[in-house]
């Protein structure tokens, strides 16, 4: 079980990023709620991770926190819902925002998160509820050889298409949210926070 590395940080390509530690490069997925908070390329950085091995893969996760790893492994524990949904929830909302809208039964808001329909929002707000307060407190492109555009707003699309939105869609949301001088981690958070207001 690998449960935490600290290495250099080598690559950032939403969702996928590289850390290097020892001379081995270990390839994660990470929602954006962690991007947002990375070092620069070549810097060192902690992360908390989980490790999944299932059938016909294996797959590493990354998180800056160990609230974000624990609610990542408990949004799988509700009927339906797998490590690209999981993932989506934290790149669309804070731990602490999930726990709110679990909380208050916001099924219309949850449903706004790429891949949750509202039988799945209702799911997790049923088996989740009970649990709400205790979650508020304490595929990659690169996997798949497709090539990392280097501009920010193609980044940001990549990033949101990666994030369940269709292409179209991701372009809108990238381009409405994009200013001169902005990262593409800044586009993204942008365009996620749109989408939920919406």
């Amino acid at each position: 079980m690998i449960g935490r590395l600290r290495g250099t940080l080598i690559l950032k390509a939403p969702p996928a990023l590289m850390v290097e530690v020892g001379g081995v490069g270990y390839e994660l997925d990470a929602p954006m709620s962690t991007f947002y908070d990375l070092p620069d390329l070549g810097r060192e950085v902690v992360l908390f991770t989980h490790y999944a091995v299932k059938e016909d893969s294996v797959a590493l996760y990354g998180f800056l926190t160990e609230r974000e790893r624990r609610l990542f492994r408990d949004v799988q524990k509700v009927t339906g819902i797998g490590a690209k949904i999981a993932l989506a929830i934290l790149s669309g909302v804070s731990v602490d925002d999930f726990a709110r809208l679990v909380s208050t039964s916001d099924v219309t808001a949850l449903t706004r998160i790429p891949g949750i329909g509202k039988k799945t929002a209702e799911r997790i707000v049923v088996e989740l509820r009970d649990r709400a307060a205790e979650l508020g407190g304490a595929g990659s492109p690169m996997a798949k050889g497709q090539p990392i555009p280097a501009d920010p707003q193609s980044e940001a699309v990549v990033a949101l298409q990666q994030l369940g939105y269709k292409p179209a869609e991701a372009a809108k949301m990238a381009k409405d949210a994009f200013a001169a001088g902005d990262t593409a981690e800044a586009v993204i958070r942008k365009a996620l926070k749109a989408s939920l207001r919406t």
